[in-house]
């Protein structure tokens, strides 16, 4: 049985992920390619209400280390029941932050270590790390002005928020072959050619195994 593939969109929010993600979608109807499109926390139901604790009860004060187990928790569900099933049976998996962004937020932001970070999430996913990831580099004083709504994260110091882009890009830097850095800036549409462009390598490594 052929692999599908795992891709993910990182970034800042108010980088454009979902706009980007949105074309995505439209453009892999047209193109006939079979996928699933879905997220980090929040993916599934499990995922959903670690989602609300996580971004929407500020109140409970969470500790950096129950963020970290907690992050942890719903991509071990994620990937038990929604994403490894669906690259068994040979499809194209999208979702919105995934692996990187626990290295990021935790490990760097939070300081709790990267490499403690990438243990857990090699855990959680069973070893397995998206085939291709894009990060939408933004200026963070651009991306906050783009953003209407503000979550507990999206609330956190300027210094957070530049210390998360610091490490998307030092990630970007170790996997380059992974990680593909985007320019946030660009309009919409131009964004899209890049992202399409350096996907169809992949969805034609697919293809040439059916």
């Amino acid at each position: 049985m052929v692999r599908g593939r795992l891709i993910s969109f990182e970034g800042l929010d108010g980088a454009g992920k979902t706009t980007q993600m949105n074309l995505l979608e439209c453009w892999l109807i047209d193109q006939n390619v079979q996928y699933l499109r879905t997220r980090e926390p929040g993916g599934t139901d499990l995922g959903v209400e670690i989602r609300k604790l996580l971004l929407h009860r500020p109140e409970l004060e969470i500790t950096p280390l129950a963020e970290a187990f907690l992050f942890q928790a719903d991509r071990a569900q994620h990937f038990a029941t929604k994403i490894v099933p669906a690259l068994q049976a040979g499809i194209l998996v999208v979702t919105d932050r995934c692996f990187d962004s626990s290295i990021a937020y935790q490990g760097v932001a939070r300081g709790m270590g990267m490499e403690l970070l990438e243990q857990l999430s090699l855990i959680a996913t069973g070893g397995l790390v998206p085939d291709l990831t894009f990060f939408l580099d933004l200026d963070l004083a651009l991306a906050r002005s783009r953003k209407e709504e503000q979550d507990r994260l999206d609330a956190e110091s300027e210094e957070f928020q530049k210390s998360l882009r610091t490490a998307f890009l030092a990630l970007a830097q170790i996997h380059p072959h992974r990680i593909k850095i985007i320019d946030a800036s660009q309009t919409s549409q131009r964004m899209h050619q890049q992202i399409i462009s350096l996907l169809q390598p992949l969805l034609q490594g697919m293809q040439s195994h059916i």
